[in-house]
């Protein structure tokens, strides 16, 4: 075997060793049933298992509210740029965006092909060194929603607070530290995540949607860029990517095995250190 190096990218990132022994293990045969997990349907009682697990172990990781919904897309945390306004930026109303990283510039212009996207604060001129303290946002007049990116890989600066949008649906990009720390999910309407970068391979995009955010979904929507659709069939409005939500389903395993996230959360600050 070859000999295991450091890897630090920020995604494809590093998943647990564990986890990786398990898939390797149950490649050929899925809990012994004689075929891989990418071989058996979507559809089938073994899949369906994976699944649920996958959605409990995130739901009960992050504390998840039962009037929130978790999907499993495709298309990366990029597609939800699109998929955000598509759903909930109206041609009568506008949108707040916060833009401290190059993920957050990136999202501004998809929003502004479905309509006005207002940039509340960019930190883009001092070259995304900072984030704004809470009492430094104005929000606009009724904004549909509020979005930020809470950790900018790239940029490498995160917000250390889960923003308080108050009456303002909150839509967070969270795809680099969701499950490194404990969050107020309740603040949020909407967060999503391409799994990539600490929740498991690339390949499938976890958002964690609000109930009330269903109910805002537009008519005559494209069926698989809407969110009530794809919440309404369980993720399974077309052929999920199943091995990467097995992978996902592993990883909250072995993170409720490590203490879950206010473990993991006090790991990484020793490593910050």
């Amino acid at each position: 075997m070859p000999e295991t190096v450091f890897n630090f990218s920020a995604g494809p990132a590093i998943l647990p060793q564990p986890v990786l022994e398990q898939a390797k293990d149950e490649l050929l045969s899925f809990r012994g049933i004689g075929m891989s997990v990418m071989e058996i349907s979507h559809r089938s009682s073994h899949f369906e298992a994976v699944l649920d697990a996958a959605e409990q172990g995130i739901r009960e990781l992050l504390d998840i509210p039962a009037n929130y919904q978790i999907l499993f897309l495709q298309g990366g945390a990029t597609l939800q740029f699109s998929m955000v306004p598509i759903n909930f930026l109206r041609s009568d109303k506008s949108a707040d965006y916060i833009v401290t990283g190059a993920w957050g510039k990136k999202a501004l212009p998809e929003a502004r092909k479905s309509g006005r996207a207002n940039v509340i604060y960019s930190s883009e001129t001092e070259g995304f060194r900072t984030v704004p303290a809470q009492e430094e946002l104005r929000f606009s007049s009724e904004p549909a929603y509020i979005h930020y990116t809470s950790n900018e890989t790239i940029d490498g600066v995160e917000f250390k607070y889960d923003l308080d949008g108050g009456s303002v649906p909150v839509v967070c990009d969270a795809s680099s530290n969701i499950l490194s720390k404990p969050i107020d999910i309740e603040k949020y309407a909407l967060i999503y995540a391409g799994a990539q970068k600490n929740i498991g391979p690339s390949g499938v995009t976890v958002v964690i949607i609000r109930d009330d955010m269903l109910e805002r979904v537009p008519a005559n929507q494209h069926s698989s860029l809407d969110y009530r659709h794809i919440a309404e069939n369980r993720s399974m409005a077309n052929t999920p990517n199943t091995w990467g939500i097995y992978i996902i389903s592993l990883v909250c395993e072995w993170l409720s095995e490590q203490g879950g996230v206010a473990a993991i959360e006090k790991r990484n600050i020793e490593k910050a250190g």
